[in-house]
């Protein structure tokens, strides 16, 4: 089959609000594109050595493909042209299109792909989980059986449309694939060629290649460029960009100077990572606390400036499909907050406005970075107001993320996408030991059972009860605090047609840009 329908997502939360369209021509060229990124740098683009979050994952996409992929309405083949699931077996098979070739004019083979199966199993990949795979066998030079240790159904979204296929020839002998930067790192079968990287003004630019298997790409030359948000929109006015993400204040005045602007759906949370590993806050009861002295619905109108949806202790946001309103909802309230901490041994020495407890430090440390510390300073607020007091440190992202990683931090004001993907991604912020985005919380067996269950289920109604009950059990234990989720907007000056993939771009990353609208 080549085309299946994205099982388990949120097709409502996932429709694109088009607020105004002219499509170019389908077959118009343009030489080259500008699009503009806050970050800039997000790493080197090939698939073990970029930056692992989103914008990172995107650069790497225009170099290599994947066997499936996805546009805006679900899944659509990618190098394999059709495929089918032998659940007997707990198999699928993929079928290759012919004259595929890599970058470097070597044509692609099965044995490629059964090479890429294996080589995440030696050399770990942070994006798929390769345990789900038992084997992968090229069958014949187009045929590829790939057999899984379980029934896993977000296979198609979060494996076979995710994992970038990699060419034997040149990986065979790379053990060390995250330090690996020469030019044939960066041999892929995708529509583009990286021509420069430079990190430190944090610019990528690639150029067509016309070897595709869809053709030559339309679009010949990509340029990413570091623009701040605050900028974007100017930035799109003066011709200095060709399209970019723009605060929500600005679209109006976007659509009034003629731009395209697509809204995408509340796919990307703002959270607290909290460090559960040492106490106050491996007591479940103290991120209660915690958690009842934040204002969430201030964070989206005073920070956000109403541009957003308050958190929801389970994840998913309240216009999600998956969003199981029968949770713990953890109303604003500092005054319950106050009396958990009084519970937990807390007291208000005489003279102060803070609680305190023997031998431990009076305030906590929330790290936060340049784009968060307004919502950090927030946050600090009103833990202040409910007697807690908190120390903000602001570090660069990266270094947030190491942070993390290590466990050096009391609470870390962190956020990722893929919350319109599959809901693996429960699986992947909660029980992940090995990613900073994941709580890695796996003291609740319940919880731990539940989410183990729900990627094993393939029925959908039985999936949800069970995504619904794991919802529950995350909303009483807490192991991140979810504050708040973005609006989204993209705008352009519509020389290609943007949109937000269904499911997200791979795994569920929430960015307009789909490889496949540049082809």
């Amino acid at each position: 089959m080549s085309r299946l329908p994205l099982l388990g997502l949120a097709a409502a939360g996932l429709l694109l609000l088009v607020l105004c369209s002219t499509a170019p021509a389908a077959n118009e060229t343009v030489d080259v594109l500008t699009i503009a990124d806050t970050t800039g740098d997000w790493g080197f683009p090939s698939p073990y050595a970029h930056y692992s979050r989103g914008p990172g994952y995107v650069r790497m996409s225009l170099i290599f493909d994947t066997l499936v992929w996805k546009d805006q309405n679900g899944f659509v083949p990618a190098l394999a042209e059709k495929w089918e699931y032998l659940p007997d077996e707990k198999a699928y098979v993929f079928n290759l299109r012919e004259g595929v070739t890599w970058n470097d004019g070597q044509p692609l083979r099965a044995q490629d792909v059964a090479f890429t199966f294996q080589y995440i199993k030696d050399h770990p990949y942070s994006w798929v989980d390769s345990s789900v795979v038992k084997n992968a066998e090229a069958t014949d030079d187009s045929t590829v059986k790939i057999t899984l240790t379980k029934d896993y159904a977000p296979f198609l979204d979060q494996v076979a449309g995710t994992l970038p296929i990699m060419p034997e020839h040149v990986y065979k002998d790379v053990s060390d694939p995250a330090n690996f930067k020469d030019a044939a790192a960066l041999t892929g079968t995708g529509p583009f060629k990286l021509v420069n990287y430079d990190k430190t003004q944090g610019t990528y630019l690639y150029e067509a290649y016309d070897g595709h298997y869809q053709g030559a790409p339309r679009v010949k030359q990509i340029k990413f460029v570091k623009v701040s948000n605050e900028m974007s929109a100017a930035a799109l006015k003066k011709g200095d960009v060709d399209a970019a993400a723009i605060p929500g204040e600005t679209v109006e005045d976007a659509k009034k100077d003629g731009f395209t602007v697509v809204e995408g759906s509340h796919d990307w949370v703002a959270k607290i990572m909290v460090n559960h590993m040492k106490a106050p806050f491996s007591d479940p009861k103290f991120r209660q606390a915690l958690y009842y002295a934040i204002d969430r619905q201030d964070l989206v109108d005073t920070g956000l400036r109403g541009f957003g949806l308050a958190g929801s202790p389970g994840l998913y946001a309240s216009d999600n499909q998956w969003y199981n309103p029968n949770q713990e909802q953890y109303a604003y309230d500092p005054a319950k907050a106050g009396r958990l901490l009084e519970e937990l041994g807390y007291e208000k020495k005489e003279g102060s406005q803070y609680y305190t407890r023997v031998s431990e430090p009076e305030a906590i440390e929330l790290l936060v970075t340049a784009t968060t510390e307004r919502q950090g300073e927030l946050i600090a607020k009103h833990l202040d107001q409910a007697g807690i007091k908190v120390n903000l440190r602001s570090v660069d992202s990266k270094t947030l993320d190491s942070l993390v990683g290590e466990w050096q931090f009391d609470l870390a004001l962190s956020g990722h996408g893929g919350l319109g993907g599959d809901t693996a991604i429960l699986n992947k912020v909660v029980l992940d030991q090995k990613s900073f985005n994941s709580a890695r919380y796996d003291e609740d067996p319940e919880l731990n059972e539940l989410l183990e269950s729900q990627v094993e289920e393939i029925d959908p109604a039985k999936r949800k009860e069970l995504v619904d009950q794991a919802q529950e059990l995350m909303a009483q234990d807490l192991p991140a605090l979810p504050l708040y989720y973005t609006n989204s907007y993209w705008a352009s000056n519509d020389l290609v047609s943007y949109y937000y993939t269904y499911g997200g771009v791979g795994s569920g990353v929430p960015i307009a840009l789909n490889k496949m609208i540049f082809v």
